[in-house]
């Protein structure tokens, strides 16, 4: 996603500014500015996917759901192993 870039002041601990300022001499980044949209992205990216995580491993403990589940696994299955059949017969 991107957007127009909006200019903010931030406040870093001394260390971590001269941290950062290593990698981008490292070559991480081409700035501290592109080094901060990254980072904040990596960390954004994490937290999306735990909460996926979360909502999947709350899914496995769901009554409703897993009755579903199997329902839609049974009445796709002949469906499934056809297709299964299919595809090994024309790859010989």
């Amino acid at each position: 996603m991107t957007s127009k870039p909006t200019r903010i002041t931030i406040t870093l601990p001394a260390d971590l500014l001269a941290a950062a300022d290593r990698a981008v001499a490292e070559g991480a980044a081409r700035s501290r500015n592109d080094l901060l949209v990254r980072a904040l992205r990596d960390l954004l990216a994490a937290r999306e996917r735990a909460a996926l995580d979360a909502d999947f491993a709350r899914m496995s403990t769901d009554a409703d759901y897993l009755a579903e589940s199997v329902a839609l696994a049974r009445d796709f299955d002949p469906v499934s192993w056809e297709v299964f059949q299919q595809a090994e017969t024309r790859m010989g």
